[in-house]
């Protein structure tokens, strides 16, 4: 039997950037909050002086241990599924912090088009466009209502960049200035206006300047060290949950977190949550902890998985296109980019930081003219220096061998002149992707494992296409003819890197018939449960998502502070 503790006001399943921000915002009006993470403690000093390429990015010394839990992936239901023993397609985060702490940084708005995609799309085109199963559906909310919550999370994060001139309107500039140019971004600036385009600077949770934000948190300006994606930032730099919510959560002594605190089951009785049961991975002990309010925080699986393991929500039937835990599971398609070698230039490529680059959005949302194409929505085409680390990167031309004195030769040659443009692609939900547990693969503790059912469809095909012309139009302008570009994007392959950028699973909506959640991200079915974080997406934009997944959680926040002292459903 579980040992029970006190009841608190609110416990979160997860300190991550919904954890943290949630615990933040509730303590701060006095509830008392328990924040459970499955994985340990992390504070910056862990980072000094830690520039391991090695131990980090290869070794994955930041990521859950797929030993113990990991997922299962078919490309269709007529296939067996099989475990990913080892990582590729995307990094799964764990420990105080989560995949706040592993990030670039780059903090995108998601467009309005996103939040009322299929109005918007039947309006402009009509309903054929929409191919058949398809299963875009408006968020529950717009965009101008979303607004002051993206301005709040910017602020907090200390967000530096400047004005997207095809973004919705904001209500404020961005609180720091945009990150230093290189000569290579400037290249890309002035090729993308030639074409007539739009571009702007990636906007960046790496500090382009010392900032103070509105709880009074001090941080220092990037050093431009080009360990971001897969590191922890050793300045502080890098805005990440363990240096913006959470010391102002611990501040206010309404927080306590536990680590190596693995949530297995959402316990409720009549409707209602009543608490958590985990397990302490130190000792084995099984412990239930009573709560009033219950927030889960975790990632896309974790989210959904607990749904279904605690029998919440009613799970998603692909035949019958019913239910909705599991549904519109989406990804990201990040294929379409150009690579240019540069034969009589040098960049300095090693520099740089997780969201130091320069972007367009002329071919993104419906900023285009979509009549004439196969597909819906776009992506955004970005020119990024993240620094290039030098066991992952030796780029040569397609021609090259493979091995040999010609392929040394030419690894040399390129080593500091070959330029990528990259496209970051929307990935549309269809009627066949989804989540489920999967019936034969199990964790550590017996529980089954999460299941993806995936594969990329003819409309990621079409945009993968698509922007990688667009891509070697602006390489062209750059200056080389000599570009390697995608060809045709193949099925979707698990064991190769793409993004972190999984989305669905316990989506948003204006009804409980299509949706899990509500705009407050509160479960249509348990008003004292809400689920946070981009499981809530009913389909992925051509963006990273953690700028939304931020806004949503600070206006989850406000819902819950409304929600502990009036009860109900939240309208």
């Amino acid at each position: 039997m579980a040992k029970k503790l006190p009841k608190t006001d609110v416990v979160i399943i997860g300190v991550g950037w919904a954890g943290g921000i949630i615990a933040s915002e509730l303590t701060k009006q006095g509830l008392s909050v328990v924040g459970l993470e499955r994985g340990k403690e992390r504070v910056t000093e862990d980072y000094y002086m830690a520039h391991d390429e090695l131990r980090y990015a290869l070794r994955y010394d930041l990521m859950q241990d797929l030993s113990k839990e990991t997922i299962t992936f078919r490309g269709n239901e007529k296939i067996r599924a099989l475990p990913m023993r080892q990582y590729g397609s995307f990094l799964l985060g764990e420990g105080v912090g989560g995949a706040g702490v592993h990030w670039n940084g780059q903090t995108y708005r998601f467009l309005p088009y996103d939040f009322e995609i299929r109005s918007m799309t039947e309006e402009r085109y009509g309903k054929d466009k929409i191919p058949p199963g398809m299963m875009i559906q408006d968020w529950g909310i717009t965009y101008d209502k979303l607004e002051p919550y993206f301005d709040k999370f910017e602020k907090m994060a200390g967000i530096s960049g400047e004005v997207n001139p095809l973004a919705g309107k904001r209500s404020n500039d961005y609180p720091t200035p945009p990150m230093l140019h290189t000569p290579s971004m400037k290249m890309f600036v002035e090729a993308a206006k030639k074409l007539n385009l739009h571009p702007y600077t990636v906007p960046s949770a790496n500090l382009s300047e010392s900032y103070t934000n509105p709880d009074g948190i001090s941080r220092a300006a990037c050093q431009y060290c080009g360990y971001c994606e897969r590191f922890g930032c050793e300045y502080g730099a890098k805005a990440d949950p363990v240096v913006t919510v959470i010391p102002v959560a611990k501040k206010t002594g309404k927080f306590e977190i536990r680590t190596h605190s693995y949530v297995r089951r959402i316990l409720h009785s009549g409707g209602k949550a009543t608490g958590v049961m985990y397990t302490d991975m130190t000792t084995g002990e099984d412990i239930e902890q009573p709560a009033d309010i219950v927030v889960s925080t975790g990632y896309v699986f974790n989210n959904t998985r607990l749904m279904l393991l605690s029998k919440i929500g009613k799970p998603y039937d692909p035949a019958t296109g019913k239910g909705v835990i599991g549904k519109n599971y989406a990804y990201q398609v990040i294929k379409g980019n150009a690579v240019g070698f540069f034969d009589d230039q040098k960049f300095n490529l090693f520099a740089g930081a997780g969201s130091l680059g320069v972007c367009v959005d002329d071919y993104n949302g419906d900023n285009f003219d979509h009549s004439d194409l196969k597909f819906i929505h776009g992506g955004n085409i970005a020119h990024t220096f993240t620094g290039q680390r030098p066991i992952q990167n030796n780029p040569v031309p397609e021609d090259s061998p493979r091995w040999g004195k010609e392929f040394k030769a030419n690894s040399l040659k390129y080593a500091n002149s070959v330029l990528t443009i990259g496209s970051q692609g929307s990935s549309m939900p269809f009627r066949h992707h989804y989540l489920d547990l999967d019936p034969t693969y199990k964790d550590a503790f017996g529980d089954p494992l999460i299941r993806i059912t995936f594969d990329f469809e003819e409309q990621d095909r079409e945009l993968a296409r698509y922007l990688s012309d667009r891509c070697g139009d602006i390489m062209k302008e750059m200056g080389t003819d000599r570009i390697l570009k995608m060809k045709e994007l193949g099925p979707y392959e698990i064991t190769t890197y793409q993004s972190t950028h999984n989305t669905g699973g316990v989506i948003m909506g204006a009804s409980p018939d299509t949706s899990a959640v509500n705009n407050y991200m509160q479960m249509w079915d348990m008003e004292n449960l809400f689920v946070i974080g981009a499981s809530a997406f009913p389909h992925n934009s051509g963006y990273n998502p953690t700028g939304t997944v931020g806004a949503l959680a600070y206006r989850a926040a406000e819902g819950i502070v409304q929600y502990s002292k009036k009860g109900g459903l939240l309208v």
